[in-house]
């Protein structure tokens, strides 16, 4: 009787100390692991994401967001502007000037592009490009024309 005491003792000690398997850790094998859906990025977000980027000046991440935008929506001007933006804050003013005329092919009279590839111009010396800019822009945006206008003048 008092070995099955014992025993019984031994058993309730034991249990108290080792883990059942519907209390198992959350990294053992026997617990049922939480899965997130996996989210496949829209243009949408990852444009998002470059725009976040952007404002944090982080050039290099928000040029690989927009460019991930436009690898899932090669229609989107807005996309297209940003990257030539996020790629002229770089100094890569080539490939900045082929993402605003992208942007400037999809929607042609898209006063924040025009703007953008105007100052493009000025830095790179193009003042005359710029000017012609400048002049596709005055009757769409009048602010944004006065702020190319202004860039203008500082860049001679």
């Amino acid at each position: 009787m008092i070995s099955r005491l014992v025993a019984l003792g031994f058993a309730v000690v034991v249990s108290l100390l080792v883990p059942s398997a519907g209390l198992a850790e959350p990294s053992s094998p026997a617990a049922d692991q939480v899965r997130q859906p996996t989210v496949t990025p829209s243009a949408e977000s990852e444009y998002n994401r470059g725009i976040r980027a952007r404002l944090a000046k982080d050039w290099a991440t928000a040029v690989e967001a927009f460019r991930g935008a436009i690898t899932l929506h090669a229609a989107f001007p807005e996309a297209w502007n940003e990257l030539g933006y996020a790629l002229r804050n770089q100094g890569r003013y080539t490939e900045s000037l082929q993402a605003y005329d992208q942007a400037l092919r999809l929607r042609p009279n898209f006063p924040e592009a025009l703007e953008y590839l105007g100052e493009a111009y000025v830095k790179l010396g193009r003042i005359d490009d710029a000017r012609r800019i400048l002049d596709r822009l005055r009757p769409l945006d009048a602010g944004r024309a006065k702020e190319l206008a202004d860039v203008i003048q500082a860049g001679r």
